[in-house]
């Protein structure tokens, strides 16, 4: 059966780049970035700090890590608590020992549902991101555009009413519609980490900044997904750093992500290979550590 050729017509098809969200630029003919110190590199740490109801949402997809088997599907469920009961703290106190910062993207339902862990995490000095209520507010394609706002202003107002206010976001899932960082820029929100296509930040034409997510370094894609060995893992952001410095020399600072799951790297015969990767980091004299908003802001800064 032939395709419907309806199927390849949208309305941006056209030569060169299909969308008008960003301009296309080659990363390495832009401007020079300076991190404070001239460090080449801006360690940037986000641990996804989430809950997934037990019912999962039946929509378009559902969110990497929901639920498995049919329900009740306890056993996935548990594990994902285990992550904000247990696993998180271990990954609290390596961040300590190291003297590292994080961001952490906190689904909003946790504000009451784990109030001690959101305390926790602010007692900790990382910073807070917004992250939609609950993993079963995704954000797709056609989704109807009052649904999408009230998600993003419920979650705002929840973090406003903590007396937080969060200046970044990453969407359940990562994924968004066709007015997600419309929305996002109307409703405050200054950078996103949803686009994983850049090692650096850069602006949209009507949103927040993309803060740059490593997907193919995370933790939970390269261990649960890709199979890879936690030495592996470790080796290959050494990696990562090694040559993000080199590149520093000739195209000035870069930014090494490092995306935590609390529930994957914070198991107990994990944890060890992450407090020894945050030491070896934490070791070198070409990184600055620092959360996602104070990389965003040094950015910013020299490209306004």
């Amino acid at each position: 059966m032939p395709l419907d050729p309806n199927f390849l017509r949208y309305p941006m098809l056209r030569k060169g780049m299909d969308h008008d969200l960003y301009p296309a630029a080659n990363m390495f003919e832009q401007p020079g970035i300076a991190w404070p110190d001239s460090k080449p590199i801006a360690l940037m740490v986000t641990v996804a700090v989430e809950f997934f109801p037990l019912t999962p949402n039946d929509g378009p997809f559902r969110a990497a890590g929901h639920m498995a088997t049919p329900f009740p599907d306890l056993r996935t469920f548990t594990a994902r608590d285990y992550g904000n009961r247990v696993a998180i703290y271990r990954i609290m106190d390596a961040l300590a020992a190291a003297d590292i910062a994080a961001t952490a993207f906190v689904s909003s339902a946790l504000i009451d549902r784990t109030p001690q862990l959101v305390q926790d995490i602010r007692t900790a000095g990382w910073e807070i991101a917004a992250h939609g209520k609950d993993m079963n507010s995704i954000h797709y394609g056609d989704m109807p555009l009052d649904l999408e706002q009230h998600q993003i202003e419920s979650c705002l107002a929840a973090w406003s009413d903590y007396g937080v206010t969060p200046k970044g976001w990453m969407s359940p899932g990562r994924g968004q519609s066709e007015d997600t960082l419309g929305l996002l820029k109307r409703a405050g929100i200054e950078w996103t980490a949803d686009w994983g296509n850049d090692d650096m930040p850069y602006a949209m034409n009507d949103g927040p900044v993309a803060m740059p997510y490593t997907d193919e370094m995370e933790d939970r894609k390269c261990i649960t997904i890709l199979g890879q060995n936690e030495e592996v893992w470790s080796r290959q952001v050494v990696g990562a750093a090694d040559l993000l410095a080199k590149e520093a020399q000739s195209y000035g600072g870069r930014i090494l992500h490092l995306a935590l799951t609390p529930y994957i790297i914070g198991q107990p015969f994990r944890i060890k290979f992450l407090r020894d990767l945050l030491a070896e980091l934490a070791g070198r004299d070409d990184i600055w550590s620092a959360t996602a908003s104070e990389i965003h802001g040094c950015w910013q800064g020299q490209t306004a």
